[in-house]
C-alpha cells in the first residue's frame, strides 16, 4: 500500500520491486494464478533473506508459489497469545515483539525478544497447539505468511530442510560444549598471546593467499626473504609494515592502513598467513610475518604462468579480502583483553556500537564505556546451549553474527533472534533468573558479551555522572558530566533531555561569545558564577550585555539555518522586526553593544530578504510551501483537468479543487495509480501529494463505484524502444559531466529541514518535502533508465555495449563525487532483469566485469555500509551523497529512540540526528566547480538527453521483457 519511493528508502532501497504479486486478496496474482515470471521475480526477493538461504530450490520455488504478503503498520497485533494458529510466517522487513504473559490478562505481557528480517515463527501449527506469544509490530513489517495446509503440505515433504529453521520440540537441540566459549576476561590474555591452533584454510582463502604472494614475488621480490632479529635468522620472512604499506598500494578498494591489517588478519585466522612465534593478531609494526608456501623449505618460486594468472586475479583477490577484512579486524579487537586495547582499537568498536540497534537507545558516552569492557564470544556449533531457563543471569550478549532460538520450557521456540538482536539484559536489570534458554540456531555463531559487573558498574557511573534539576518535584533538565575537560578548564556537560525552556537557558548561559562561530556547539559548559554570585554594579552590567549578546548570535544562527523557511512563519518575521528594534534601542543607551553593529545589520538584511522574497540564492530555485503548481488529475475515463494549487495542498484540498472544476456532487477519492495498476487512496491529510507519485504514476479522482475500473493511462507505459541510437554517440564523461550537474542542482535544493519533515512526518508539520521527494525521485528514475535500456536492446551485442557504456558512465559519476547517480547506475545493472542475462553478462569483457565488481562492493550493506561510510569521509566536498542511507539512517534513530523521555525532549536523539544533517551540510560546504569537465560542442543535446530520461517503471514489464530477450534455460 506505500509509494515505491517510500519503499526504496525505508526497506533497504532493493526491494521495492513488484511485492503486490503475493497479495492474492487485492491483486490478479493469487497463488493459482502466479505465472513463472512472478514465481521468478518473488524467488529473487527471498534468495537475499536469511531465513530463506539453506532452502534447497525446489522448496523455495513451492514457497513462491503459495506464500502471501502482509503488511503491519506500527503497533498491530498480529496475534495474540493462547489464539490457534492458522499461519506461518517470516519477517521480510522491519520487527516484530514477542510478548509473553503468565496470566489471562494480555496488559501483563513481557516483551521478551524482538524478531528480526529473516525471522521465521508460528510453528504451533504443525501440532494446532495454542500461541505461545503474542507479536505485536514494532515497526511498520513486511510479512511472508503460508497457510496451515500449506505450511504442513511443505513440512511433510521437506522435513529435513524446515528442521533446521526450528528448534525443540521439532528440531534437534543437544546440549553443546561450552569449550569454544570464551569464559570470562581473565582468559583473555591467556588467548591472545596463545599460539595458532592448527587450521586448514579454506580453498577460496588458500587461493587468495597464493594470489597475494606471487604478486609480490613478482612486483616486489625484495619484500619476502630471510631476516636477521636478535642474532636469529628468520627464513622466508615479510615485516607487518611492508604488508600495509604494499597493500594500501595496489587498490582504491583498500581504504585505510587498518582496513589493510584487517586483510592480512583474516589469512592469519585462517593460517594462510604466520607470525613467526605464531602470534594471532596482524600488527602493522616491524614483525615478521610468513606465507603458507613458504613454511616449506623446498617450496619452488612461481613459474612465469603462475605469475601471470596471479596478477589477472589479483584485483578480484583484493576485492574480495577488502570486503571481509573489517570483520576480522574487529574480532581481533575483541579479542585482545580491555586493559590491551588502543584508543584506535577503542574508536574501532565504539564505531560498530553506533551501528547496533540495540543500542540506539543509549548515550553515546555509555557507548563508549561499553566499547572498553565488551568481549568477543564465538560458538562453533549449532545447538549448543548458550544459557538455561533458571539460571542466573551473569552476562547481556548481542549478536554479531549468526542467530540464536529462544525456547521456553511447556512452549518451545517462541522466536528466533539474528544479527543486530540482543538478549540477556532483563534478567541482570532485575537480578531475577534467565527466562527463556538460548539454543544456537546455527554454526559459528558471533556475540558480543558485557559481564554482570561491567554492566552495572557503567549503569553506576552513569547514574553517578548525572545531573537532575527539577521544579515543583519534576525534573526539567538532565545534564551528563563528560569525560572530556572543558575548553574553559572546568567540568563539561551535555544536555541528555530536558523542556524545550530549560535547554534554551542553559545553552545561551553556556555557549560561547564567538560570534565568527558558524555551528552552535550542543555541549552545555556550567559556568561557576551565577548571577546571584555578581556583588557589583558592573559585573551585573557586564553580565547582562553577555546576555544580551548570546541571545543576538543565537537568533542568527536560527535564522541562517533556516534560510527562507522564515519567509513562511510571519510569526519569524515580526520576532527579527522586534529584536532588531529591541538591540537597536540597547545599542544607544549601552556602550558595550555597540560592537554588534555588524550583526546588527545583518538582522536587517535578513528582514528585508525574508519579507520581499529576495533569498534568490541559487540559480534553481527551490520549491516552497507557497509556491503555486499545475497539478494534472485524471478521471476514469483518462481525460484529465489541470488545477492550480499550493505545493503544500493537501489531499482534501486538492479534493476540492477538483470537484469544484469538474461540478459534480460526487463524493470523489484521490488515487496514485501506477502504471502497473496498483491503486493507493491517498489520505485527506496527504501533504504536497504531487511529489510522492512514483515515476509514471498519475492522480486520479472518481467516486468509489468506480475505483475497480480504474486503469493505467496508456502514457504510463513508458517508452516502447530503447534511446541506445541518441547517447550512444555521446561522450560517457559528457553524459557523467551533465548528470552531475541536474543532481546537484537537485541536492542544493533539498532544505535540511525537509530531512527532518521526512523522518518524523510530514503532515505533523503542514510542510512540503518536494525538493527532498524530487531528488530521491531522480535516483529512481536514472536506476529504471538503466534496465529500461538494457530491456529494449533486441540485439546481444548492442546489449554488451550498453553494459560497458553504463560501467563507464558510472565510473566518470563517482570521479566526479556523484554518488547518487553512481548508485543508481550500478543499482540498476544489479536488478533482476538486467542480472539474470547471462549471456549478455558473458559476453562483457572480464576488464568490465572486475570494473563493475568493484563498484558493486561499494554497495555492500555488511556492518551497515562501512565500506560506502569509508569512502565519502576520505572525499572532499562538494559530494553528491547516497541520499537514501542517510535517511536510513535518520529513520533507524528516531524509531529507536523515543521523542519524549518524562515529558522532556530526548537531546540526545537531536544531536545523532543532528550529526546525520551536518554530514549533508559537509558535502555541500563548497561549490560546486562546472570547469570540472570542458563539454563537448553537443551539451545542450546531452543536457536536454539526461534531464528528460524515459524509463518503464513497472517491474513485471521489465522482466517480461528480460525472458523475451533470454528465455529462461531448461
Amino acid at each position: 500500500s506505500r509509494s515505491p519511493r517510500y519503499l526504496f528508502c525505508q526497506t533497504h532501497y532493493r526491494h521495492f520491486e513488484c511485492f503486490y504479486i503475493f497479495n492474492g486478496d487485492s491483486s490478479p496474482h493469487r497463488p493459482s494464478e502466479r505465472s513463472g515470471e512472478d514465481v521468478d521475480i518473488i524467488l529473487t526477493r527471498l534468495r537475499e533473506v536469511k531465513a530463506f538461504q539453506r532452502f534447497p530450490p525446489p522448496l523455495l520455488l513451492q514457497i513462491c508459489a503459495c506464500a502471501f504478503y502482509e503488511c503491519l503498520e506500527k503497533g498491530i497485533t498480529l496475534f495474540r497469545q493462547g489464539d490457534i494458529g492458522t499461519s506461518w510466517y517470516a519477517v521480510l522487513s522491519g520487527s516484530l515483539d514477542v510478548k509473553v504473559s503468565e496470566t489471562a490478562n494480555h496488559q501483563d505481557a513481557v516483551t521478551i525478544c524482538t524478531l528480526g528480517i529473516g525471522t521465521a515463527f508460528g510453528e504451533s501449527i504443525l501440532d494446532n497447539t495454542p500461541r505461545h506469544a503474542t507479536i505485536v509490530s514494532r515497526e511498520t513489517s513486511e510479512l511472508l505468511r503460508i497457510e496451515q495446509r500449506e505450511f504442513k503440505t511443505l513440512w511433510e515433504k521437506y522435513r529435513q530442510s524446515l528442521a533446521g529453521l526450528l528448534a525443540p520440540p521439532y528440531g534437534a537441540m543437544e546440549s553443546g560444549s561450552n569449550n569454544d566459549r570464551l569464559a570470562d576476561k581473565d582468559n583473555m590474555n591467556s588467548e591472545s598471546g596463545s599460539k595458532a591452533h592448527n587450521k586448514i584454510p579454506s580453498e577460496k582463502l588458500q587461493r587468495a593467499g597464493k594470489v597475494l604472494r606471487n604478486a609480490i614475488l613478482s612486483r616486489a621480490p625484495h619484500m619476502i626473504r630471510d631476516r636477521k632479529y636478535h642474532l636469529k635468522t628468520y627464513r622466508q620472512c615479510c615485516v607487518g609494515t611492508e604488508l600495509v604499506d604494499w597493500l594500501v598500494m595496489q587498490s582504491a578498494c583498500v581504504l585505510t592502513r587498518s582496513h589493510a591489517v584487517g586483510m592480512w588478519q583474516v589469512l592469519l585466522e585462517e593460517g594462510v598467513l604466520n607470525h613467526v612465534d605464531q602470534e594471532l593478531g596482524f600488527q602493522d609494526k616491524y614483525l615478521f610475518y610468513r606465507f603458507l608456501d613458504d613454511e616449506d623449505e623446498d617450496t619452488p618460486l612461481p613459474s612465469e604462468e603462475e605469475k601471470r594468472e596471479s596478477e589477472e586475479e589479483l584485483p578480484e583477490t583484493i576485492l574480495f579480502l577488502a570486503q571481509i577484512g573489517p570483520d576480522a579486524l574487529l574480532r581481533m579487537i575483541l579479542r585482545k583483553s580491555p586493559g590491551q586495547r588502543t584508543g584506535d582499537d577503542l574508536e574501532i568498536i565504539y564505531d560498530e556500537l553506533l551501528h547496533i540497534k540495540a543500542l540506539a537507545h543509549l548515550s553515546n558516552t555509555v557507548k563508549r564505556e561499553l566499547a572498553s569492557v565488551v568481549i568477543f564470544e564465538s560458538h562453533a556449533k549449532a545447538g549448543t546451549v548458550l544459557f538455561n531457563q533458571g539460571e542466573e543471569g551473569t552476562s547481556w550478549y548481542i549478536i554479531l553474527k549468526g542467530s540464536v532460538n529462544v525456547v521456553i520450557y511447556g512452549k518451545g521456540v517462541v522466536c528466533t533472534l539474528h544479527e543486530g538482536d540482543d538478549f540477556g539484559k532483563l534478567a541482570l536489570v532485575t537480578d531475577s533468573p534467565r527466562a527463556a534458554s538460548i539454543v544456537l540456531r546455527e554454526d559459528n555463531c558471533h556475540f558480543l558479551r558485557v559481564d554482570k559487573e561491567d554492566f552495572n558498574r557503567i549503569l553506576r557511573d552513569v547514574e553517578a555522572n548525572t545531573v537532575r534539576l527539577k521544579e515543583h518535584e519534576q525534573s526539567v533538565l538532565v545534564l551528563e558530566k563528560s569525560p572530556r575537560a572543558s575548553t574553559l578548564g572546568g567540568i563539561k556537560y551535555t544536555v541528555i533531555s530536558g523542556t524545550p525552556e530549560k535547554i534554551l537557558e542553559h545553552f545561551l548561559e553556556a555557549m560561547r561569545l564567538d560570534i565568527h562561530h558558524n555551528e552552535p556547539d550542543f555541549s552545555l559548559d556550567l559556568f561557576k558564577h551565577r548571577i546571584r554570585h555578581l556583588a557589583s554594579k558592573q559585573e551585573r552590567l557586564e553580565y547582562a550585555l553577555n546576555c544580551k549578546r548570546r541571545v543576538l548570535i543565537l537568533a542568527l544562527r536560527w535564522a541562517n539555518a533556516h534560510t527562507y523557511l522564515l519567509q513562511e512563519e510571519p510569526a519569524a518575521i515580526s520576532f527579527l522586526e522586534e529584536l532588531y528594534g529591541s538591540v537597536s534601542n540597547d545599542s544607544r543607551i549601552l556602550r558595550g553593544l555597540k560592537d554588534l553593529a555588524v550583526d546588527l545589520e545583518k538582522v536587517k538584511t535578513l528582514i528585508r530578504q525574508f519579507s520581499n522574497g529576495e533569498e534568490r540564492l541559487q540559480k534553481k530555485q527551490p520549491i516552497k510551501n507557497q509556491d503555486d503548481i499545475l497539478l494534472k488529475v485524471y478521471c476514469s475515463d483518462h481525460t484529465y483537468t489541470t488545477i492550480r494549487i499550493a505545493v503544500a495542498a493537501t489531499g482534501r484540498e486538492v479534493i476540492s479543487a477538483v470537484t469544484d472544476k469538474l461540478g459534480t456532487a460526487d463524493e470523489l477519492l484521490l488515487i496514485h495509480l501506477s502504471s502497473a495498476g496498483e491503486k493507493q487512496i491517498l489520505k485527506l491529510n496527504d501533504v504536497s501529494v504531487f511529489s510522492t507519485l512514483s515515476i509514471n504514476g498519475r492522480l486520479f479522482a472518481c467516486p468509489r463505484d468506480q475505483l475497480s475500473g480504474l486503469s493505467p493511462h496508456p502514457d504510463q507505459e513508458g517508452p516502447s524502444g530503447g534511446s541506445m541510437s541518441t547517447f550512444e554517440l555521446m561522450s560517457s564523461k559528457d553524459l557523467a559531466y551533465q548528470m552531475t550537474m541536474f543532481d546537484w542542482e537537485l541536492f542544493s535544493c533539498v532544505h535540511e529541514h525537509e530531512l527532518l519533515y521526512h523522518t518524523f512526518g510530514r503532515h505533523s508539520f503542514r510542510r512540503t518535502t518536494a525538493n527532498l521527494d524530487l531528488f530521491l525521485r531522480r535516483f529512481n528514475q536514472v536506476m529504471l533508465w538503466v534496465v529500461t535500456e538494457v530491456c529494449l536492446c533486441n540485439q546481444l551485442s548492442k546489449r554488451v555495449q550498453l553494459l560497458k557504456k553504463f560501467i563507464k558512465i558510472a565510473a566518470h559519476c563517482r570521479e566526479f563525487k556523484n554518488l547518487n547517480s553512481f548508485f543508481a547506475i550500478i543499482m540498476g545493472m544489479s536488478n533482476p532483469a538486467v542480472s539474470r542475462l547471462s549471456q549478455t553478462w558473458e559476453k562483457l569483457p572480464t576488464k568490465f566485469k572486475k570494473f563493475y565488481a568493484e563498484f558493486e562492493s561499494m554497495m555492500d550493506p555488511s556492518r551497515n555500509h562501512r565500506t560506502y561510510r569509508i569512502t565519502v569521509t576520505k572525499l572532499e566536498p562538494p559530494i553528491i551523497p547516497f541520499m537514501p542511507l542517510l535517511l536510513k539512517d535518520m529513520t533507524f534513530t528516531h524509531e529507536g529512540n523515543k521523542t519524549f523521555i518524562d515529558n522532556m525532549v530526548n537531546f540526545e536523539k537531536m544531536r545523532i540526528i543532528a550529526n546525520t544533517i551536518r554530514q549533508v551540510r559537509h558535502c555541500r560546504s563548497q561549490p560546486f566547480n562546472p570547469d570540472i569537465c570542458q563539454p563537448n560542442k553537443n551539451q545542450a543535446e546531452v543536457r536536454g538527453y539526461v534531464r528528460k530520461l524515459c524509463v518503464i517503471d513497472n517491474q513485471r514489464a521489465l522482466t517480461q521483457l528480460s525472458y523475451r530477450l533470454e528465455p529462461r534455460r531448461t
